[in-house]
């Protein structure tokens, strides 16, 4: 009779996910060699193993795709807080509960206040500029070919050619990420933690 965790939020609900991943998550002592050095600098780094790159160290050559790609995008012309926008608004649109998670306490971080965090979920900003951009993206996303009438306003609303591209490729980023979040039911990233902080409470 375990009908009943479905009805509450978190903690059960967090630990059934767990449980029901459909991916090994490795770290750096059961990770393919290949993945090793990847693993061990997202380590020096942030301290703790994302569950999607332990996850996704299951295949070495996806790994260092995504580590590149990610870096490249993170020395563009976008400001940290457009891109959190993108990868909140990514993660809302394929349902993924870790990358809702992680970037809602990234735009945090990079300056976005909650009801923009709870914007960019919705391809939206107070922020006209920004919202220009989300709803062009969100076009493209969601209809594969976004109006010509949209492509414009993004750029009367001060994005260029380059920034435009960079944008599209974060959603390609963000869109793997999602993917291999739901294909593999990846738990949330500290979920265990919060259910015991929820208990505690």
């Amino acid at each position: 009779m375990r009908c009943f965790p479905l009805i509450h939020a978190g903690p059960v609900v967090a630990e059934m996910k767990t449980s029901m991943s459909r991916f090994q998550i490795h770290d750096d002592l059961t990770a393919p060699e290949g993945s090793i050095p990847v693993l061990r600098g997202a380590l020096a780094t942030g301290g703790q193993l994302p569950n999607f790159l332990g996850v996704l160290a299951g295949s070495p050559a996806a790994l260092r795709a995504y580590a590149r790609f990610r870096s490249e995008l993170r020395h563009g012309k976008l400001t940290l807080a457009t891109l959190e926008r993108i990868a909140l608004a990514v993660a809302e649109h394929y349902g993924s509960a870790p990358g809702i998670e992680m970037h809602s306490r990234a735009g945090r971080a990079a300056g976005l206040a909650l009801d923009e965090v709870a914007a960019a979920r919705k391809f939206s900003s107070k922020d006209q500029r920004e919202a220009a951009l989300l709803r062009y993206l969100q076009a493209l996303l969601e209809e594969g070919r976004p109006p010509m009438h949209l492509h414009e306003e993004a750029r009367e609303a001060g994005w260029d050619d380059e920034q435009i591209l960079e944008a599209i490729a974060a959603v390609s980023l963000e869109g793997f990420t999602a993917m291999i979040n739901v294909a593999g039911e990846v738990p949330v990233d500290g979920s265990s933690e919060q259910s015991r902080a929820l208990q505690a409470a």
